[in-house]
């Protein structure tokens, strides 16, 4: 899908999927990504692409995600840990016969926007913080995030994946296993943050 030629309909599509306030944070991803791209030298549609689909399936509920990780085999360790990764792993497979998105380097981006992986692509890195930056987050740490991610995305990456998995330890949660070797492949490739 070409993101410019359909992004009146990719919207609608979108705007479909989840209630107001995730729409208005779907838009500021999209728009946060789109400048991480320019700054840092990715496709700038692709990641404003990215950034709209993100979230497609995050207001489904548990059961028709459910159905989706286990028709298409999905990790199964997903089915045990935290139902918040669910819409991005679901997302990433729905997004490609709803929506007919088959790049996939955006496939990717969606994918691991919540959890992170070692090795992550530009464009996935970009998705990532964008999610975390974009102007409707609220939340301790985010201004510093803001500030890391226009001098260093890798710094605010870790950084913004370091809140998370505090934030998970902090709520006696499990940190999902991608999220940790993503941490720590950012911080060994730096010699910490």
């Amino acid at each position: 899908m070409s993101l410019l030629a359909n992004r009146e309909r990719l919207l609608e599509q979108v705007r479909a999927q989840m209630n107001q306030k995730r729409y208005e944070h779907t838009l500021g991803v999209a728009e946060s990504a789109r400048q991480l791209a320019v700054r840092y030298g990715a496709d700038p549609d692709k990641a404003e692409l990215a950034g709209y689909v993100h979230d497609y399936c995050k207001c489904w509920p548990v059961a028709k995600m459910r159905e989706v990780i286990v028709r298409h085999d999905l990790p199964a360790e997903l089915l045990h840990g935290e139902k918040e990764l669910w819409h991005s792993f679901v997302g990433a497979i729905v997004i490609q016969t709803e929506l007919d998105i088959v790049e996939p380097d955006v496939i990717q981006a969606v994918r691991y926007h919540t959890t992170g992986r070692v090795g992550m692509s530009l464009l996935e890195k970009i998705v990532c913080v964008a999610d975390y930056i974009e102007p409707n987050r609220v939340f301790p740490g985010v201004e510093q995030i803001r500030k890391l991610a226009e001098q260093d995305l890798d710094q605010a990456l870790a950084q913004a994946l370091g809140g998370t998995i505090t934030f998970l330890i902090e709520q006696k949660k499990q940190v999902y296993p991608l999220t940790l070797h993503a941490y720590n492949d950012l911080v060994s490739k730096r010699g910490g943050i």
